[in-house]
């Protein structure tokens, strides 16, 4: 690691007498003094050895941003310790950024700056300076200014690279199969919106019973509301059964209506129920009773097993 040393001499030419004492040294290290390149990051170290007491002022530290057109300053990091004997040693680890484009080598320079210590007892405050001094490094072009003259133009062409064979057969296999899924969606889309060439689909009467019935029961309260409201629900019941009858069922029609309907034959005894409650809200005016047979849950519960039957179906 290179290092630069400001002499004794240096520091009293810069330094007041009665800073002499001090600031001990200043030292400036570098990892090389040459092979960077355009944008590349340059590192350096400085070391000030100063009297027990004393510590740096953040304010009077370099701040990151730009020093000139062609650096930057990135980063600045102060570590302070105490040496054996006593002195405090404050290391700054700088980190610039080159941007200037070489057209050969040449060196450049990193200009210096001061830093201001202080150290604060019962008399006062005590403030020294301490002067960081320049130092260069030796930036390298990225590719040659002017090539090896060449008396044939084509000369100056790299020939092309070699490629490797690629097998094109996976991925055509794959958008195939990737195509047949699609179309398979689409064909499942079609037919569920009932577009052509499918025919119009027969509307699920106890689906839609269910979300009539839902509307119903959302915010209900008690009361009069909720009469009216569960009794809404029974009608919703009724009306999906005589949509997918396509006539009135009554209570002495449901055996034939499940004839007709097989596949809603698990669901015999729950409808007969429902029959009964019905009975008793419009005709017995016996909304509560009605209520205790079947419940807006056991509704909803009747109307869902309705409608997976019917979608089965």
């Amino acid at each position: 690691m290179r290092m630069l040393r400001a002499t004794a001499l240096g520091l009293a030419l810069v330094l007041p007498a009665d800073a002499r004492a001090q600031v001990r040294a200043v030292e400036v290290r570098t990892p090389r003094a040459f092979g960077y390149f355009l944008g590349d990051l340059v590192q350096a170290q400085v070391d000030l050895v100063v009297d027990a007491g004393f510590s740096v002022r953040p304010a009077s530290l370099p701040q990151p941003g730009p020093l000139a057109s062609w650096l930057d300053l990135r980063r600045v990091v102060v570590n302070e310790s105490t040496q054996s004997d006593g002195a405090r040693r404050i290391r700054l680890n700088l980190t610039y950024q080159t941007f200037y484009a070489a057209l050969d080598a040449r060196t450049l320079e990193i200009p210096g700056f001061a830093v201001m210590l202080a150290s604060e007892t019962v008399r006062g405050v005590t403030t020294a300076r301490a002067q960081v001094p320049g130092w260069s490094f030796t930036i390298s072009p990225l590719r040659e200014v002017q090539p090896a003259r060449r008396d044939d133009p084509a000369d100056y062409m790299r020939p092309d690279g070699a490629t490797g064979t690629i097998d094109a057969r996976p991925m055509l296999l794959a958008s195939g199969g990737f195509a047949a899924a699609m179309l398979a969606a689409l064909a499942l889309l079609v037919r569920d919106r009932a577009w052509p060439p499918f025919r119009a689909r027969r509307v699920r009467s106890f689906a839609a019973a269910r979300r009539q019935l839902r509307r119903l029961t959302a915010g209900v309260g008690t009361g009069a509301v909720a009469d009216a409201a569960y009794r809404n629900g029974l009608l919703a019941l009724h009306r999906g059964i005589d949509a997918t009858d396509g006539r009135r069922v009554l209570a002495d029609d449901l055996p034939a209506f499940l004839a007709r309907h097989p596949a809603l034959g698990a669901q015999a005894a729950r409808l007969e129920v429902f029959f009964s409650a019905s009975r008793l809200a419009f005709f017995g005016r016996d909304t509560a009773g009605a209520r205790s047979l079947v419940s807006f849950t056991a509704l909803d519960d009747t109307l869902r097993r309705l409608a997976a039957d019917e979608r089965r179906a």
